[in-house]
């Protein structure tokens, strides 16, 4: 029995060695893994060497200004990804047979989305699955699913990818507003070339053209170059820059529905918007996962309807 507890560990170890190793080739840096698993860099130093000894290969090319993957970690990493992906699958497999999910789900979505809604969404989450590790990371561009070693990517937007299997959230659209003040100043637009001549507040989404609004109208679509001089990679920002007054501003309906309901912003061009759904998705090898299902199907539910719904209905026109 002792011998058998003693070979459980070891293997328990040696998993936490490869998840570390993993994490650290990621990041491509040692102290950015060590903050990300809450270990000292000393103590994961020691592992990777630990591990490198075990392994007979020496996995990482560290200089003064930069950490690199070497060509024995290159084929290390693939084998390490694989052993991890078998033994969470393994879990997966039986885990419709316990009464609590296990494992650690690893999320990344943009950083209004991920702050306002997917972040409680997945509190409760947890509370319903307390072993349930969770992992979300905010991020202001457009996440790399497999190479980045994400299990869920929460996005707005078309999904390019052809290897990504994408799961449908919510129905939505980015919509045109500004504030009364502002529209009484400098007139309404009427058609979208007239955007040329006003001042758009510019917002790059993580999966934008900088300055280019595809609008959805009455006779198709239509690409309008627009300018202004304030922009930023932050929603909050420029809605804020909307209600006080200095100028138009293209997003999603959800991100300011509560402003049009209060009077502060109204929409611009009714007859124009762009299409803004709203999207999980995974890498296809994680598609049968009980982990990811249960917690697409949560998100799901909980983005259409619960108390961090996204709210898409009933404001500005829809």
């Amino acid at each position: 029995m002792e011998k058998q507890n003693a070979l459980i560990a070891s293997n328990e170890s040696f998993l936490r060695d490869l998840q570390l190793f993993c994490n650290i080739a990621r990041r491509g840096s040692f102290v950015a893994a060590s903050t990300e698993r809450g270990l000292s860099p000393s103590h994961v130093s020691k592992r990777i060497a630990m591990l490198e000894a075990s392994l007979g290969v020496k996995l990482f090319q560290r200089t003064t200004r930069r950490l690199s993957v070497t060509s024995d970690g290159e084929a290390a990493l693939q084998w390490a990804q694989k052993i991890l992906d078998d033994v969470q699958g393994m879990a997966d497999a039986f885990a419709d047979r316990r009464t609590q999910l296990r494992g650690l789900l690893r999320i990344s979505t943009s950083l209004r989305l991920g702050r306002k809604h997917v972040s409680p969404i997945l509190t409760m989450l947890r509370e319903r699955h307390p072993h349930l590790e969770i992992w979300l990371e905010l991020l202001d561009r457009r996440a790399d699913v497999v190479g980045e070693n994400f299990d869920i990517d929460v996005r707005v937007g078309e999904v390019q990818e052809p290897h990504l299997i994408a799961h449908k959230m919510v129905e939505s659209v980015r919509i045109l507003c500004a504030s009364p003040a502002y529209l009484q100043r400098r007139g309404v637009p009427v058609a979208p070339d007239d955007l040329i001549q006003h001042d758009c507040l510019l917002f790059r989404g993580r999966d934008d053209r900088f300055g280019v609004w595809r609008l959805t109208g009455p006779n198709g679509e239509k690409s309008v170059k627009v300018t202004g001089t304030v922009a930023s990679n932050l929603s909050d920002i420029v809605v804020q820059w909307a209600k006080d007054g200095y100028g138009i501003v293209m997003v999603s309906i959800w991100d300011v529905a509560e402003s049009l309901r209060a009077g502060e912003l109204v929409r611009v061009l009714p007859d124009y918007q762009q299409p803004a759904d709203v999207w999980a998705v995974t890498a296809e090898r994680l598609s049968s996962s009980a982990r990811i299902q249960v917690c697409i199907g949560f998100l799901r539910e909980q983005l259409t309807s619960g108390p961090y719904a996204l709210v898409t209905r009933g404001v500005g026109g829809f």
